[in-house]
């Protein structure tokens, strides 16, 4: 039994039960399987299937495709509890409510508790859920799933993990980040452990920098109230830019186990060189903030114009920082990450750039051509991509960069399983390798911290400005050293748009 906390939210609606419902299309879902949404709004059983399923804007095209005996066979899946005009409160009612359909529907005791709920209700939940014997394993298992944000600084993610921890074991646990339930992330794991043409080049030795880029082309629109509060390096950087990083950085596990595969990414996250005085961080951060312009002949509004944002805000819309690792394989290596609102295209990617040959034979006809790169595109147009260099048809030696690709959308006999169907139906059979643990999640705030709290405290800490619909601020690429800066991906794998939408 999936019970979802906060089921009225727009989550569910939009991302939850479409999920649910592909994988009940596919027959990925066992025969005892039902779902009970909880929330504080009073609703039917017949309401919340109305909302979710037969009348949901996010289904209107899918459902059009399927027969009504299909539809109703899914959506009477569905039930709704009201648990009235707080979450703190007696869960008595809603824990026969669970029994009564448990019994029914023969789910044997396991059950999955999702908080689709802000942080601040996590430990009230698994306090009220817990007094009512629901978090014992006697009889069948249970498993909490809580959604990010996990924590706003360490202090806070501590108390998030001691709160749930009063309540359910770590291996309960399950914290949810979609970005890691994207095909293309967890191929970054399979390409590199499973071919040898690239693990024995996975190093210092031949590795001269790494780049990892997060665009959207979007402001914040009606988010500014949230942003405020967050901001990219809390939105993107700490959450999903690192466990990408920690992808990309880790040593092979022992074994393809979730637990194995867990630990070194934690390994990985607490190898990362902790930026601790205020002069390097200036030196390896920059922050930016998007301003008015015109795109295609259309005025976009600045960031401080938005709804909810304060007119004379500092907050960060994009982020961009340079680190190092400190272990033997990534000794000296630079890593560049990035992440921004309201750029010219849509987009995440990890850029490895291999160093050039020690003696350089040919004369390359562009320099920034030169280096070697792996590129691997998460999304859109979701692909690998290599450039190397081959010789121009002519006289002499002069060498031009050509590209070898892969795209996943060649793949047509496979499904590629949108990231909530991934982790949802992950978190039925137990497995954790794509879910964060306690630990990985406060390495990762250990590094953030102390650039936040320079940001939020160092005077000297600026806030470039830069145009909406273009690649950040002009200085950013000043960040990376001996290159010409980033690479600006265009909306196909293999663009390199070197421009903005700017007019």
């Amino acid at each position: 039994m999936l019970i979802i906390f906060g089921a009225s939210g727009d989550l569910t609606a939009r991302k939850l039960v479409p999920a649910l419902l592909n994988l009940f299309k596919g027959k990925h879902l066992p025969e005892n399987f039902v779902v009970l949404g909880v929330s504080r709004s009073p609703m039917s059983d017949e309401n919340f299937r109305k909302k979710v399923v037969m009348e949901s804007e996010f289904l209107k095209k899918k459902l059009g495709k399927e027969d009504e005996a299909f539809i109703s066979e899914f959506a009477n899946k569905l039930f709704y509890t009201d648990i009235g005009t707080e979450y703190d409160t007696s869960y008595t009612l809603l824990a026969n409510r669970i029994q009564h359909l448990n019994e029914e529907f023969g789910t044997a005791n396991n059950f999955i508790f999702y908080l689709s709920t802000p942080p601040s209700l996590y430990e009230p939940i698994a306090k009220n859920l817990h007094e009512e014997g629901l978090t014992k394993e006697q009889k069948g298992w249970k498993r909490i799933i809580v959604e990010k944000p996990f924590g706003y600084d360490l202090a806070s993610a501590k108390a998030l993990n001691e709160g749930l921890h009063k309540y359910f074991q770590e291996s309960q646990v399950y914290r949810i980040d979609h970005y890691l339930g994207k095909e293309t992330v967890q191929n970054v794991l399979v390409t590199r452990f499973s071919n040898s043409i690239f693990e024995p080049v996975w190093n210092r030795r031949y590795i001269h920098h790494v780049e990892i880029t997060n665009a959207e082309t979007v402001g914040v629109e009606k988010r500014g109230g949230y942003y405020e509060k967050s901001g990219a390096l809390r939105d993107m950087f700490q959450s999903h830019l690192l466990q990408v990083l920690s992808l990309i950085v880790m040593e092979p596990p022992i074994n393809s186990d979730a637990e194995e595969i867990r630990n070194e990414k934690v390994k990985a996250l607490k190898s990362i060189r902790i930026m601790k005085d205020e002069e390097t961080i200036l030196k390896n951060t920059l922050r930016g903030q998007y301003v008015a312009s015109t795109i295609d002949g259309k005025k976009v509004k600045g960031y401080r114009e938005e709804e909810g944002v304060n007119p004379e805000s500092t907050t960060e819309t994009f982020a961009a920082v340079k680190f190092f690792i400190d272990n033997w394989r990534w000794s000296d290596v630079p890593f560049y990450v990035r992440t921004g609102k309201a750029m010219p295209t849509k987009v995440t990617e990890v850029v490895i750039h291999f160093k050039t040959p020690h003696h350089d034979i040919f004369k390359s006809q562009d320099a920034y051509k030169k280096d070697n790169k792996l590129i691997i595109r998460i999304q859109p147009d979701e692909g690998i991509l290599i450039k190397f260099g081959v010789k121009v048809p002519g006289l002499g030696f002069h060498v031009e960069q050509a590209n070898m690709d892969f795209y996943y959308s060649d793949l047509d006999a496979a499904h590629v399983m949108d990231a909530y169907e991934r982790l949802l139906l992950d978190a039925m059979q137990g497995d954790t390798t794509l879910y964060a643990r306690a630990d990985e999640v406060e390495a990762a705030w250990k590094f953030v911290d102390p650039i936040l709290k320079c940001w939020e405290n160092c005077p000297q800490v600026n806030t470039y400005g830069y145009s909406a619909g273009t690649w950040g601020p002009r200085n950013s690429d000043d960040l990376i050293d001996d290159s010409f800066g980033w690479r600006n991906p265009g909306d196909l794998l293999t663009d390199e748009s070197g421009f903005c939408l700017l007019c």
